[in-house]
C-alpha cells in the first residue's frame, strides 16, 4: 500500500464533504493507503480552516478526519536536512520556503511520496510527489 504525506493544498480540501479529493481521499484511505501530515502543515491547514466563513463546521469536520492521519513531528536532523536542501537549492537559482523545506525533509526521511501542487517541490531531489487535484480536474 502507498504512504502519503499531504500538503497543506491537499488537506483542506477533504473537510468539503462533496469535493473530489475527499471522495479519492477517503477510498483510498479505505484500500488500506497511509497518509500523514507534518507539524507545520498542520498549522497552516487549521489557520486556514479557522478563516473561513464556515470556520467552526470545517473544524469539526478536520476533527472527524484527525484519527485517519499520522502526525510526523520535526526533529533536529529534520532542520538540519530542510537547511541543507535550501541551500543546495538555492544555488541552482530555485527558492524553497522553509515550511516546504520541512515537509519534504519529511517525506525524505520516511520515504513517502508527497500529495501537493506545489511546483516549488520539483527540484528537491529524490522526492516522489503526485499532484491528486490536477489529475482530478483534468477533462
Amino acid at each position: 500500500m502507498a504512504e502519503y504525506l499531504m500538503d497543506t493544498n491537499h488537506l483542506s480540501p477533504l473537510v468539503t464533504l462533496h469535493h473530489p479529493l475527499r471522495h479519492r481521499f477517503l477510498k483510498a484511505q479505505q484500500s488500506g493507503h497511509a497518509f500523514a501530515l507534518t507539524i507545520p502543515a498542520l498549522t497552516e491547514t487549521l489557520f486556514g480552516l479557522s478563516l473561513t466563513h464556515r470556520s467552526r463546521q470545517n473544524l469539526a469536520e478536520w476533527q472527524r478526519l484527525m484519527p485517519g492521519l499520522t502526525v510526523y513531528d520535526l526533529n533536529r536532523t529534520d532542520a538540519e536536512q530542510a537547511a541543507d536542501l535550501q541551500l543546495q537549492l538555492r544555488r541552482q537559482g530555485w527558492q524553497l520556503g522553509t515550511v516546504d523545506a520541512l515537509i519534504a525533509a519529511v517525506a525524505l526521511r520516511y520515504n513517502l511520496t508527497l500529495l501537493t501542487t506545489d511546483k516549488d517541490f520539483s527540484a528537491v531531489p529524490l522526492l516522489k510527489q503526485e499532484n491528486w487535484l490536477r489529475q482530478l480536474i483534468r477533462p
